[in-house]
């Protein structure tokens, strides 16, 4: 079995008004991670991804490109230690 992981990732660009949230939701929820998602003030996308290394590496790797409508110019992920529960859902704007 593949060691857990928790990542913080901020995702910046084109990312508010293209439907970002509802496809993370989507593909998060495909994968199995645990986690949430959140559009920030700042106009970027937050999200929290707990789940098996290699599935929130392909969903961080998916992020980079987003739904159809979105540009994404840039990716920051960090380590998180926040519980998130077991499944993925969106919270409200930042």
């Amino acid at each position: 079995m593949s060691e857990a992981e928790t990542v913080r990732v901020i995702i910046e660009g084109r990312v508010q008004g293209v439907w970002f949230r509802g496809w993370t939701i989507e593909q998060a929820a495909a994968r199995g991670l645990a986690g949430w998602v959140r559009n920030r003030s700042d106009g970027s996308v937050e999200a929290v991804f707990h789940g098996p290394k290699v599935t929130v590496d392909d969903m961080v790797k998916a992020c980079h490109h987003g739904p159809p409508g979105a540009s994404v110019s840039r990716i920051s992920v960090e380590p998180s230690v926040e519980a998130v529960g077991h499944d993925f859902h969106q919270r409200p704007t930042a």
